[in-house]
């Protein structure tokens, strides 16, 4: 049901979302995400310089001088949010939870892709496959889109990616741009294979979100810690020295290990955190990536 106070926060993530999109985005975005390949436009007489290999000599011969073959863009593309929705994005210590910058991303790249005349598809896990929209065009289907990530309420709170990532698979029979969006806790060796096949067949990008607590804890003594995930509690000491030298070491080689995985699969990552402007860390995606290509 679209109660008031959801409906407000709709418009108000429709309206930052739109303006980030038509002020920056709505180019870069075009620029950054080709389409799938080139079709036949027409046929115009051949000019001084132009490419040999564009010569139609069936119309050259018909017509009596050299023609050559005219290709536009096939703009149309499909971009899928594959977006995690396990218990972890129940977290968050400064302006907002991960769960709800998961949904604010998810909304400017969707007005991106309809600006753009594109299709945007939903797919939400956790240990499960909670929820599936197919990929659509137009206004009415994004903010669809956006009213399920913020009102979706998971079924289960565990996170498996290989799941998310071999239904993508399945369920998408054309090249499309893929943004996984998780904040990537899981051992990355248990979606190493599936990311690895999903980029050879999809254009992946990763966006991954963190929140500044998840990386250093204040040595304030003991604490119990829950894990968001199986709701299992720990006790720790965060004064003790040694216990934040493991902290730091744990937290340390799981970020090297998700970094080498992203890197080794040719995969994109944008790591953005809960007290980041997240327009800053897309613009500047769109524009390395820009001026890689």
């Amino acid at each position: 049901m679209l109660t008031t106070e959801l409906f407000q926060k709709i418009r108000r993530i429709e309206i930052r979302t739109r303006r980030l999109v038509n002020d920056t985005f709505a180019g870069e975005y075009q620029a950054v995400f080709k389409g799938r390949g080139m079709e036949f436009d027409e046929v115009r007489p051949y000019h001084s310089g132009d490419e040999i290999r564009d010569i139609d000599w069936n119309v050259t011969a018909r017509m009596g001088e050299p023609y050559i073959k005219r290709y536009v863009e096939e703009r149309e593309l499909t971009v899928m949010l594959v977006v995690d929705a396990s218990g972890s994005g129940d977290f968050g210590t400064v302006s907002r939870f991960k769960r709800e910058l998961a949904a604010e991303l998810a909304a400017v790249l969707s007005f991106s892709a309809t600006t753009n005349n594109d299709k945007v598809g939903l797919l939400i896990f956790t240990d499960q496959i909670e929820l599936f929209i197919p990929p659509r065009k137009g206004r009415k289907h994004v903010l669809r889109v956006i009213r399920e990530l913020l009102a979706f309420q998971p079924k289960r709170r565990g996170t498996d990616i290989k799941l998310a990532l071999d239904t993508v698979n399945r369920m998408l029979k054309r090249r499309s741009i893929v943004f996984l969006i998780s904040d990537f806790l899981a051992d990355p060796e248990t979606f190493r294979q599936p990311l690895f096949v999903t980029n050879r067949r999809h254009d992946v990008v990763a966006i991954d979100l963190h929140d500044p607590l998840e990386t250093q804890l204040a040595p304030v003594g003991l604490m119990a810690l829950e894990d968001a995930e199986t709701g299992a509690l720990t006790w720790v000491d965060t004064a003790s020295r040694a216990w934040q030298r493991e902290f730091v070491r744990r937290v340390d080689d799981h970020r090297t290990a998700i970094r080498q995985l992203f890197t080794q699969a040719r995969v994109d990552r944008i790591r953005i955190s809960t007290a980041d402007d997240y327009g800053v860390a897309l613009t500047s995606f769109f524009k390395k990536r820009a001026k890689r290509r």
